[in-house]
């Protein structure tokens, strides 16, 4: 088990299943301190609730700043048709939970807020995981590094997984063919 990376100023995990390490996935993630049973709701995932409007100008602002830093994109969540939680906050712990195509945590919202629960059990030590459910608009853009057998390679909601093997698999034919036109 590794050290717990130091905690930015202000930042906290204000649950008692899980803590802020150091993660070989993407910079930091929460990992459980006990073994936590399936269906626990672990985390709430909070932060600033933002009408559509002002999350999309944020969202597209987040965006345009990583891809010049290589910083970590956005941190917004949908809440409902209405709103969406900016969890760029360093009180926001649930934000570092990084994705994987094979979860161990689900997104969910109950009255109006947004909850990281198990989906089966999780053992102490382990990092959690949720899947983003990133469409396809921009695949390209969230390589997926969760290195799980599961793996599509791209950070992307598992109802579009057959979709994006297909164009997966047509993008690999094609640039086959044209290594042997070469």
């Amino acid at each position: 088990m590794s050290n717990p990376e130091p905690l930015l100023e202000g930042e906290r995990c204000d649950s008692a299943w899980c803590e802020i390490r150091r993660s070989g996935i993407h910079g930091r993630g929460l990992f459980a301190t006990r073994d936590i049973p399936k269906g626990t709701c672990i985390i709430e995932y909070i932060g600033e609730k933002l009408g559509k409007e002002e999350s999309n100008r944020r969202g597209w602002e987040r965006i345009d700043f990583a891809k010049k830093t290589g910083d970590a994109a956005v941190y917004i969540f949908t809440l409902n048709d209405d709103f969406d939680i900016d969890g760029n906050v360093p009180w926001n712990a649930a934000r570092l939970i990084n994705h994987s195509c094979a979860p161990n945590c689900e997104a969910y919202i109950d009255n109006d807020a947004i909850w990281i629960g198990a989906l089966r059990k999780i053992k102490k030590g382990e990092e959690l995981y949720y899947n983003y459910g990133f469409d396809l608009e921009s695949y390209e853009d969230h390589p997926c590094l969760c290195g799980s057998k599961k793996c599509v390679g791209y950070i992307a909601g598992e109802e579009f997984w057959p979709k994006l093997k297909k164009k997966l698999a047509a993008k690999t034919k094609t640039s086959k063919a044209r290594s042997r036109k070469s």
